[in-house]
C-alpha cells in the first residue's frame, strides 16, 4: 500500500525515528487524558467534591496541550522535509529533462512532462506530509495503546487485537483496487495531458485544414475518459472510507457490549470500564485516518514513481567535443540531416552550411519545420540521421557545451523569470555593472517601461509579480543578448510572432544592430525580415527545398515566390 521507494529518499530514517518519538509522546498523552477523564468522572460518580478533581483537571489539560504540541511540531517538521524533498525531486526532474532534451519531452509526452514538474512535484511534497506520519503512526500508537489497554481489561484488549488485522487486511484488499483506479486515472490524465498541448500547438493547423470541429469531438472523448476514470476512483474511494469505519465502529460497539455486561455482573469495576472505553477509539483512529488520507495520497503516489521512473531512466552517452570560438573562418555544416517526432516526420534530408557571421533567415508555411530546426541547431534535439560538423568537427548533436555556451535563444516568448527586472536582464551576465544595463536598457528601448515601474529596475516581474506585455518581454530578450557580447550564435524562433506590425518594426530597428558581428538564425513568417538576410533557407514539409540571397530566391520561379505570392509578402 506504501510506495517502497519513498524509504530510499534522502534522511527518511531520520525523519522516521523523529515521527517515531513524536507518536509515543502523542500516544502516551492520549493515555494521559483518558486516565485523568476517567478518574476524574469516576470520583465525581462517587459523590467526591468537584474541588478535589483539581489536580485530575490539570493533568487532563497538560496532556490535551502537549498532545496539541506535538500534532504541530510533527505538522512543521513533516512540511519542512516534504518540501527539502520536492525541492530535490524537481531539481533531479528538471536536469534530467534539460540533459535529455527533447527526446525525454517526446517520449514521455509534453503535456505529461509538464504536469510531472507543475503538479506532479506538488502532489508528491502531499504525498509525503500526508503518509509519512500515517505509516508510523497506525503502527505505533496502537501498540502503545494496547499496552495501557490489557492491564486494564484483558477481554478488550483482545477483541482489539482480533479486529485490527480484519481491518488492515480490508484496507490492503481496497487499496490495491484503489491502486488499480488511480494508476488508470493518472494514466487517463497523462493522455488528456498530452493530448491538450498538442492540440494547442497545432490549433492553426487544425483551422487551416478544417479539422477543428472534428478534433473538438476528440477532445471531448479524451475527457470524458478522464472524468470516468475519475468518477471511479472516488466511488472506491468513498465505499471503502464508509465500510472501514463500519468494522472499526462495529470492534468499538464489541468492546462497549463486552464492559456493559461485565459492569452489570460486577467482574469489571466503572474506572478500567471507562479509561478502555476512551482508550479504544484513539486505538483505531490511525488505521481510519491512514485509510482516509491513504486515498487522498494516491495521486502523489503515482506522480513519484512517474517521476523516479523517468530520472531511473539511463542516459545516451554523449561525447563532447572541443569545439573553438566561433569567428568568420568558422562554419557549421548539415548534411542531409533528420529527425522524427513519435507520429511524423519533422525533418527529412536538410541540407545547409553557415559560415562566420551571417544572418540566415529560415521561412516557411506554419508546419513546414521551422522551429523544429532552430531547435536542433540549440541543441535541444538530436538528429535521428545524418551528419553535423562545426568547424570541420562531426558532432552526434549540438548539446555540446562549447556551442551552446557560444548560443543565445530568444523564442516566442521568451521567459522572464521571478527575479528584478535587473537580474532578468543581467541572466547572462551577472557581473554586469550598472552602466552596461543601463545602456542596454537605452538600446532595446526600457527607458519608458524602467521609469513607469515602482521601484525601476529592481521591481519584481515574473511569475506572479508584475506582468509585462509581449513587447516588453522581447525587449528584455534582446537586452540580454546585448550585454553578452561573448556569445557570437544567436537563434530566433519566431521572436515577433505574438507581437503587432507597429511593435514589430520598432524592435527591428533595435534588433538589426545586435546582429553584427554574429552568426544569426532567423526562423520567421513574416517575409519583410527577408531583406536583412544573408542567406534565406525556404522549407516545405521538413525539408530545404530553396535556399539563396533575398534576390536570387525573387529572380526564380521556385518556393520562395509562392510564399511570397500567397501571403502578399507580409505573415502566414
Amino acid at each position: 500500500m506504501i510506495d517502497k521507494s519513498i524509504f530510499a529518499l534522502p534522511g527518511v530514517k531520520a525523519a522516521l525515528l523523529a515521527l517515531l518519538f513524536l507518536d509515543i509522546a502523542r500516544a502516551l498523552a492520549v493515555a494521559g487524558q483518558a486516565w485523568a477523564l476517567a478518574a476524574a468522572i469516576v470520583d465525581l460518580w462517587y459523590g467526591a467534591a468537584l474541588a478535589d478533581q483539581v489536580g485530575w483537571i490539570v493533568l487532563f489539560a497538560c496532556c490535551f496541550i502537549g498532545r496539541q504540541v506535538l500534532v504541530y511540531v510533527q505538522q512543521a517538521y513533516l512540511e519542512g522535509y516534504a518540501a527539502a524533498r520536492a525541492d530535490e525531486l524537481r531539481t533531479r526532474l528538471l536536469e534530467k529533462v534539460f540533459e535529455g532534451g527533447a527526446g525525454v519531452v517526446q517520449a514521455h509526452g509534453t503535456g505529461s512532462v509538464s504536469t510531472m514538474v507543475l503538479e506532479g512535484v506538488d502532489q508528491v511534497e502531499t504525498y509525503l506530509r500526508l503518509i509519512l506520519p500515517k505509516a508510523v503512526g497506525v503502527v505505533v500508537i496502537p501498540l502503545v495503546l494496547l499496552a495501557w489497554i490489557f492491564p486494564l481489561d484483558w477481554v478488550s484488549g483482545v477483541i482489539a487485537v482480533i479486529a485490527f488485522p480484519f481491518i488492515i487486511l480490508y484496507m490492503v484488499i481496497l487499496g490495491h483496487t484503489a491502486q488499480d483506479e488511480a494508476a488508470k486515472q493518472h494514466a487517463t490524465f497523462q493522455v488528456m495531458s498530452n493530448h491538450f498541448i498538442d492540440s494547442l500547438r497545432g490549433i492553426d493547423t487544425l483551422k487551416l485544414l478544417g479539422r477543428g470541429r472534428a478534433h473538438g469531438a476528440s477532445i471531448m472523448h479524451v475527457s470524458e475518459r478522464f472524468r470516468e476514470a475519475t468518477m471511479k476512483t472516488l466511488r472506491v474511494a468513498t465505499l471503502s472510507s464508509s465500510v472501514l469505519d463500519l468494522f472499526a465502529t462495529g470492534s468499538l460497539a464489541a468492546v462497549a457490549i463486552m464492559l456493559g455486561f461485565r459492569l452489570i455482573d460486577g467482574s469489571l469495576s466503572f474506572f478500567p470500564a471507562l479509561v478502555v472505553l476512551v482508550l479504544v477509539p484513539e486505538y483505531f483512529k490511525p488505521v481510519r485516518e491512514f485509510a482516509a488520507d491513504y486515498h487522498a495520497s494516491l495521486d502523489g503516489k503515482n506522480a513519484l514513481m512517474s517521476i523516479q521512473n523517468l530520472i531511473g531512466e539511463p542516459e545516451q552517452p554523449r561525447v563532447q567535443h572541443a569545439l573553438p570560438l566561433w569567428d568568420a573562418s568558422t562554419a557549421i555544416e548539415l548534411q542531409r540531416v533528420g529527425f522524427a517526432y513519435p507520429d511524423y516526420e519533422a525533418l527529412d534530408e536538410v541540407t545547409f552550411r553557415a559560415q562566420g557571421f551571417q544572418k540566415v533567415g529560415i521561412v516557411g508555411a506554419s508546419g513546414a519545420g521551422k522551429s523544429t530546426l532552430v531547435n536542433l541547431l540549440g541543441g535541444f534535439s538530436t538528429p535521428s540521421r545524418g551528419s553535423v560538423r562545426v568547424a570541420g568537427e562531426q558532432v552526434a548533436d549540438l548539446r555540446q557545451l562549447d556551442w551552446q555556451r557560444q548560443t543565445i535563444f530568444i523564442p516566442q516568448t521568451p521567459y522572464l523569470f521571478h527575479a528584478t527586472l535587473r537580474e532578468n536582464i543581467a541572466f547572462y551576465r551577472t557581473d554586469a555593472s550598472e552602466d552596461q544595463i543601463a545602456e542596454a536598457v537605452r538600446i532595446v528601448g526600457l527607458e519608458e517601461l524602467v521609469g513607469e515601474l515602482p521601484d525601476g529596475l529592481d521591481t519584481l516581474i515574473g511569475e506572479g509579480a508584475r506582468v509585462l506585455s509581449g513587447g516588453q518581454a522581447q525587449r528584455i530578450a534582446l537586452a540580454r543578448a546585448l550585454l553578452d557580447e561573448q556569445r557570437r550564435i544567436l537563434l530566433f524562433d519566431e521572436p515577433t510572432a505574438h507581437l503587432d506590425i507597429e511593435t514589430e518594426f520598432e524592435l527591428k530597428e533595435r534588433m538589426l544592430p545586435l546582429m553584427e558581428g554574429r552568426l544569426v538564425f532567423f526562423a520567421t513568417h513574416r517575409l519583410h525580415w527577408c531583406a536583412e538576410m544573408d542567406l534565406i533557407l525556404v522549407m516545405e514539409d521538413g525539408r530545404i527545398v530553396e535556399s539563396g540571397t533575398l534576390e536570387e530566391l525573387l529572380a526564380s520561379e521556385g518556393a520562395f515566390r509562392r510564399l511570397v505570392s500567397r501571403v502578399g509578402g507580409g505573415a502566414l
